[in-house]
C-alpha cells in the first residue's frame, strides 16, 4: 500500500521494485536480440488477380438480358469472396502441394552460420514435434496425418488473399524461408487456381442437359395445346372467357328485356282496367247541339224594372229620396227585382244527340292494349326459355373453365420454361466454346514476384527497439507489482483504508547514530498524541504488533526516554498492569496473533496503539489484527508505522537543490 502524491513517490515506487524492473528490462532485451538473430527468416512473394464482371460472379435474374454488354453487380453480396474461397479451397491447396513436392522437394542445409543454426534448430524441433505427435496418436488423443496433409496446412497458413472494399483485384501473398521457393509456390498457386476454376465452371454437361429439357418442354406444350383444343371445341368458343362474356352479355340483355316487358305488361293491364271502368261510367250518347233564349216573363219583368229605375231617376230631379213618391217607387223596384230573380232567365228551345266519342276511344284503346298484352306474354315466355338455355350453357362453361385455365397456365409456364431453356442452351454453348479456348474473366494483373528482401523478422528494428521495449516492459512490471503488492510501505491512506488514525510514521534506523531530527520528531509526535490530561489518575499505553520483533519494544524504549526527559515518570510492563497515579505505564503486547497474554494486558490499557512494520505487514494482516483488537479490547486508538524505508538514494534527492551556505 503506497500513496502516490508527487513525482518523488513515483521515483520511490521505481526504487522499491528496482530488481523486478531490471529483470524485466534484461529479459526483454535478451529476447529481442535472440529473436533478431534466431527467428526464422521469411520472404514473401506477391501476385494480383483481376476478377472482371461475368456471370460466374453475378447474381441477376436470367431474364436480365441475353449476354448484355454491362450487367450491374448485386449489392447484397461481394462476388470476390467466392473467388477467395475457391482460391484457398482444399483442391487448389492439394495441387500446390503436389507441385511443391515435385519441383522443390527436400532442400539441403542453407549457407551461413546463423542460417545453419536455425536450420538445425528447426530440424530438431520438427523431430521432437513428430515424436510427440506419434506418442499422442499412440494413446488415442490425436490422429496421425500424412506429411502431405501437414504440408498443405502449413502452406495454407503462409498464404494470404485479400481485396479492398469495392475492388475487383485479389491481392495474394505467400511467405517462405526462401524467396525462390516462395515465388515458385505463388506461381503454382495461381496456375492451380485457374485450372481448378476452369474445371469447376466447365459447361460440358450443360448443353446436353438444356437440350433434353427444351425437348421435354416442347412435348409438354404440344400435349397442353391438344387438351385446350378439345376443351374449346366442347364450349364452341375461342376461349372460356370470351364465351362466358358472350353468354353473360346475352343473359343481361334478356333480363333487361324481361324487366321492360314486365313493366310494360303491368302498365297495359292497369290501362285496360282503368279504360274499361271509365268507359262503363261514361254515357253512351252525348248532346251535340241545343238552342237557348230569354224567357218572355223574365224579359217583361226586366223591361218593367228598367222603366221603374228611369222613373226614379226623373223623380229624384224633383223630390228627395225620402219623399213618399220616391220611397213608394223604391219599394216597387225591390219587389220587381225579387220577382225577376225568382223567374228563370234561360229557356231551351231545341237540342240534338250523337254517340259519345270518348267512350268509343276508351273501348278501342282497351282492345289494342289487350292485344299488345298477349304479345308481351308470348315474348316473356320466349325470353324465359332462352334464359334457361343460356344458364345451362354458362354452368357448362364454368365447369370447363377451371380445367381450361389450368391448361392455359401450364401452357404459358411450359412456353416460358422452354424459352429459358433455349436461352440457357445458347449461353452454355458459348461458355463451352470459351472454356475450350481457355478464355476466363480472371486476369493476372501481377505475376508471382521475387522479393529477396526479408519480411520477417525485422532484425534491425528488434535490435533498435530492444532497450525501449525493455524499459517499457520494466515500467509495466513496476506498475503490475505495485497493484499486486499488499504490503504496507507508508502511512498514506491508513485512516481511509482501515478507519484508524495514523499517529506517526517512524523511519528505520540501524543504530543510535542514525537517529536524526526527523526520527526524533516522529517519536515526539507519538508523545504529543498521548492524552496527558489523564496523567493524574495514571495513563496506561499499550503497544501491540501482529508478530514479535516488529518494533513495539524499540518504540517503548524511545518513548520511555523522551517521557523521562520531559519529567514524566514512566513504568514499563508493571506487574499490576495499570499505571500508578501520576505515572505513564507502557505495556508491550507484541505477538498479537499467537500470544494470548498480549490481549489480556491490552484490556487494562487506556490507549491501544497498533505497530505496523513497513514492508513486512500486509493489508490483510493489518485488517486481521484490527479486527482482533476491536473484538477483544473494543477500540484501537491509533496506528504507528515503524521501520519506514525511503528507497530513493539521498544523493539523488539532493540533485537540483541549491547548495547550503
Amino acid at each position: 500500500m503506497i500513496e502516490i502524491r508527487s513525482f518523488r513517490d513515483l521515483l520511490r515506487l521505481f526504487f522499491i521494485y528496482r530488481r523486478e524492473f531490471l529483470w524485466a528490462l534484461g529479459l526483454t532485451a535478451v529476447l529481442a536480440v535472440a529473436g533478431a538473430f534466431l527467428l526464422p527468416t521469411r520472404y514473401a512473394s506477391e501476385a494480383k488477380l483481376l476478377v472482371k464482371p461475368g456471370r460466374e460472379n453475378l447474381a441477376v435474374p436470367i431474364e436480365a438480358g441475353d449476354r448484355p454488354t454491362v450487367v450491374p453487380q448485386t449489392t447484397q453480396r461481394d462476388p470476390i469472396v467466392d473467388e477467395e474461397k475457391m482460391l484457398t479451397g482444399r483442391p487448389v491447396v492439394q495441387k500446390v502441394v503436389q507441385r511443391y513436392l515435385a519441383e522443390v522437394g527436400e532442400q539441403g542445409p542453407p549457407q551461413g552460420f546463423f542460417a545453419r543454426i536455425k536450420h538445425e534448430l528447426k530440424r530438431g524441433m520438427a523431430a521432437a514435434i513428430d515424436g510427440l505427435r506419434t506418442g499422442l496418436a499412440a494413446i488415442g488423443l490425436t490422429e496421425l496425418r500424412s506429411p502431405e496433409d501437414r504440408l498443405a496446412e502449413k502452406l495454407a497458413e503462409r498464404f494470404q488473399v485479400t481485396h479492398a472494399s469495392g475492388s475487383a483485384v485479389m491481392e495474394m501473398r505467400f511467405s517462405w524461408d526462401d524467396p525462390v521457393v516462395a515465388q515458385k509456390v505463388m506461381a503454382a498457386w495461381v496456375q492451380a487456381y485457374q485450372e481448378e476454376r476452369a474445371r469447376v465452371l466447365g459447361r460440358d454437361s450443360l448443353v446436353a442437359f438444356y437440350t433434353a429439357k427444351s425437348d421435354q418442354a416442347q412435348q409438354e406444350i404440344d400435349a397442353y395445346k391438344a387438351a385446350i383444343r378439345e376443351q374449346l371445341l366442347a364450349i364452341n368458343g375461342i376461349s372460356a372467357q370470351e364465351r362466358l362474356e358472350a353468354v353473360s352479355t346475352r343473359m343481361n340483355e334478356l333480363r333487361s328485356r324481361q324487366a321492360e316487358i314486365g313493366a310494360e305488361r303491368a302498365a297495359l293491364e292497369r290501362g285496360v282496367a282503368v279504360g274499361t271502368s271509365r268507359a262503363a261510367s261514361l254515357p253512351k250518347e252525348i248532346e251535340m247541339e241545343r238552342e237557348v233564349g230569354f224567357g218572355p216573363t223574365w224579359t217583361a219583368l226586366n223591361a218593367q224594372l228598367s222603366d221603374l229605375r228611369r222613373q226614379r231617376a226623373e223623380l229624384l230631379r224633383i223630390y228627395k229620396e225620402t219623399a213618399p213618391p220616391v220611397v213608394a217607387l223604391d219599394e216597387t223596384i225591390r219587389r220587381t227585382e225579387a220577382q225577376l230573380q225568382a223567374e228563370e232567365r234561360d229557356v231551351q228551345r231545341s237540342r240534338r244527340f250523337a254517340p259519345n266519342e270518348l267512350t268509343t276511344t276508351l273501348q278501342r284503346g282497351a282492345l289494342e292494349k289487350s292485344v299488345r298484352l298477349e304479345e308481351l306474354k308470348r315474348f316473356a315466355a320466349s325470353y324465359a326459355a332462352e334464359l334457361d338455355q343460356l344458364e345451362a350453357e354458362r354452368r357448362r362453361i364454368l365447369g370447363v373453365e377451371p380445367e381450361l385455365a389450368r391448361l392455359q397456365q401450364a401452357l404459358a409456364v411450359a412456353e416460358k420454361n422452354r424459352g429459358l431453356y433455349l436461352d440457357s442452351l445458347e449461353k452454355a454453348r458459348i461458355d463451352q466454346a470459351l472454356d475450350a479456348s481457355r478464355i476466363s474473366n480472371v486476369a493476372v494483373v501481377e505475376a508471382a514476384t521475387f522479393n529477396p528482401a526479408r519480411v520477417s523478422p525485422p532484425s534491425l528494428a528488434l535490435l533498435l527497439a530492444a532497450l525501449p521495449a525493455g524499459f517499457f516492459v520494466g515500467l509495466l512490471t513496476v506498475y503490475l507489482c505495485s497493484l499486486l503488492d499488499q504490503r504496507v510501505h507508508d502511512g498514506g491512506g491508513m485512516q481511509a483504508r482501515f478507519g484508524v488514525p495514523l499517529w506517526s510514521t517512524v523511519r528505520d534506523v540501524r543504530s543510535a547514530a542514525d537517529e536524526d531530527n526527523a526520527f526524533q520528531a516522529s517519536v515526539l509526535h507519538i508523545v504529543g498524541m498521548l492524552p496527558m490530561a489523564r496523567l493524574e489518575q495514571g495513563l496506561t499505553v499499550g503497544l501491540t504488533a501482529a508478530r514479535r520483533g516488529e518494533g513495539a519494544g524499540f518504540l517503548i524504549d524511545r518513548l520511555q526516554a523522551l517521557l523521562q526527559e520531559q519529567g514524566v515518570p514512566v513504568q514499563v510492563n508493571p506487574d499490576s498492569g495499570r499505571a500508578a497515579p501520576g505515572h505513564v505505564a507502557l505495556l508491550n503486547a507484541s505477538g498479537l496473533l499467537d500470544d494470548r497474554q498480549a490481549l489480556m494486558r491490552l484490556t487494562r490499557a487506556d490507549v491501544v496503539l497498533l505497530v505496523v512494520q513497513a514492508r513486512s505487514n500486509t493489508v490483510p494482516m493489518v485488517e486481521n489484527a484490527l479486527a482482533i483488537l476491536r473484538n477483544a479490547v473494543g477500540k484501537v486508538d491509533g496506528v504507528i508505522v515503524n521501520r519506514r524505508h525511503f528507497e530513493v538514494p539521498a544523493g539523488l534527492l539532493r540533485l537540483g537543490r541549491p547548495a547550503q551556505a
